[in-house]
């Protein structure tokens, strides 16, 4: 494994990107929390609900910015287990799919479907909520997993852990 993808730098990672998408939020929050106030925005009438309608939006954003805060906290806390015989928690999961494609999958306490960019390609970060998490928890090197998506059945075995 490139020493640029090690667990820490992806943690790095995830925990910047979360950090630029938090600074969106609280921008967006404060913006829409703007409109809400403006005085042009001041319902003329019962009907016009502009206002309110921006409020709702503000609230929206300040819930997920709050949102984003505690999974920083939560990527700032993590402590690496050491060792790697069984998927989990906090493991880096190569697996390769029936068409011979590897994928790499982060399993993370949070903020699951991220996709971090790396010199060597693409790490999904999932939970272990997800039910592709799920079925990788406790796995071991060569062990194989069939998820249903839809009306298909995709399969993969798991060929790294770290």
């Amino acid at each position: 494994m490139d020493i640029l993808d090690t667990k820490e730098h992806l943690i790095r990672l995830i925990t910047e990107q979360l950090t630029t998408d938090l600074e969106l939020f609280c921008n967006a929050a404060k913006r829409a929390h703007k409109a809400s106030i403006d005085e042009e925005n001041q319902p003329d009438n019962k009907y016009d609900t502009l206002a309110l309608e921006a409020s709702y939006v503000a609230q929206g954003q300040a819930n997920r910015a709050q949102e984003l805060r505690r999974s920083i906290e939560i990527y700032k806390q993590v402590v690496l287990p050491r060792g790697n015989a069984n998927i989990r928690l906090l493991s880096l999961v190569t697996q390769e799919d029936d068409a011979g494609d590897l994928k790499r999958v982060f399993i993370g306490p949070v903020e699951g479907g991220r996709r971090i960019t790396t010199k060597s390609g693409n790490v999904m970060v999932i939970t272990p909520a997800s039910p592709l998490g799920n079925a990788l928890i406790g796995k071991t090197i060569d062990d194989s997993i069939d998820i249903k998506i839809g009306e298909s059945t995709a399969s993969y075995l798991v060929i790294e852990i770290a």
